[in-house]
């Protein structure tokens, strides 16, 4: 008893040093049916950028939905306050983007924006893949670039497929790393090696593997983990040789509702670790948590809960000070909420 009261405590000290910051709230405007898909980066600058989708016909996915279009705020002191609403995307009706992600190129400074893309009235169940670029820390933004015949194969072009929202990835060497899902084909990895001048797919399907994150890890390595419908776990794909042969296994220690997740790198003076943030529950998108990583993405431990409630997709990005910060779906998708992770609840004392 008196061990659970310890837990308790520091459960509730816990929640109660949180703070959520809701950036994109449809219940404060009857013109929008929801905000969905989250992403978040800080630029070189530290600039903080959270991008979602504005749906405005229903929440309905890309697949069925005539009027998304891509919306963003920022932040330039790491979460404290933030910009108003800015739409960037904004396709005339009957045209939709959807599913927000970002990478950083930490040696140019550049930031890429991906979406997905549909012409509901010209061309029904035909995914498009863009990207646009910002040079300045987000504040402008080039003009869309489709990227789609570089990152699939031919015979996808009827395909059930999409980018994975959230956030890629950078490689040590500069290599920029993403993944693309094709529900019949499998998990791919594509990238780039030019700071996003081209892109190249990797022909290799990872499965099982539905919306999945890609890292490289301390010793060189690619760690895919993915979230896998119809189950109650993720599972994680690790390749040696950039992407010609990979190993699957399960993470049974991360129970997953079928959701999309984030993984980040965090490492410290003393540490490599990896963050994990998904709706820890193996039946509900509830219990939004944070899991830990000490082997490089072997095993993982439970560290916090963050929200006990209705939660769905997070994204993570680590602040200036070593804060973490988590920006996610509450509420049954009314809420879309920005929350700092103090770092002295990731690093052991």
């Amino acid at each position: 008893m008196f061990k659970y009261l310890i837990l308790l405590f520091g459960t509730l000290c816990f929640s109660q040093e949180l703070v959520f910051n809701n950036l994109f709230d449809s219940t404060l405007n009857s013109k929008i049916a929801c905000y969905r898909i989250p992403s978040i980066i800080n630029s070189t600058n530290g600039t903080l950028i959270a991008a979602i989708d504005e749906r405005n016909n229903s929440c309905g996915d890309l697949k069925w939905n005539r009027d998304i279009n891509i919306v963003l705020r920022k932040s330039y002191d790491d979460g404290k306050t933030w910009t108003k609403i800015e739409k960037i995307i904004d396709y005339p009706l009957g045209e939709s983007a959807s599913d927000p992600s970002m990478i950083v190129d930490k040696q140019t400074g550049d930031i890429f924006l991906f979406y997905n893309y549909m012409n509901l009235d010209k061309a029904k169940d035909i995914y498009r893949f863009m990207v646009i670029k910002s040079a300045d820390n987000g504040e402008n933004w080039s003009n869309p670039k489709d990227i789609t015949k570089q990152i699939t194969k031919k015979d996808w072009n009827n395909d059930f497929m999409f980018i994975t929202s959230g956030r890629g990835s950078q490689s040590k060497d500069g290599t920029l790393l993403h993944c693309l899902v094709n529900l019949d084909k499998g998990t791919h990895v594509f990238g780039s090696k030019d700071h996003g001048d081209s892109w190249f797919l990797i022909d290799y399907p990872l499965k099982p593997g539905d919306e999945s994150k890609i890292i490289e890890l301390s010793n060189g390595d690619w760690l895919v983990n993915s979230r896998v419908n119809s189950n109650e776990f993720r599972y994680s794909h690790l390749t040696k040789d950039k992407g010609k042969s990979w190993f699957t296994f399960e993470n049974k220690d991360l129970p997953d509702p079928a959701c999309n997740a984030s993984l980040v790198n965090y490492n410290t003076s003393s540490e490599n670790l990896l963050l994990f943030s998904n709706a820890f529950d193996s039946k509900k998108r509830e219990n939004l948590s944070l899991s830990i990583s000490y082997d490089q993405g072997k095993s993982w431990i439970k560290n916090k809960t963050i929200y006990k409630g209705s939660s769905a997709y997070s994204t993570m990005t680590r602040l200036n000070n070593g804060d973490v910060g988590l920006f996610f779906e509450k509420d049954n998708y009314t809420k879309n909420v920005f929350v700092r992770i103090p770092k002295k609840w990731i690093i052991k004392n």
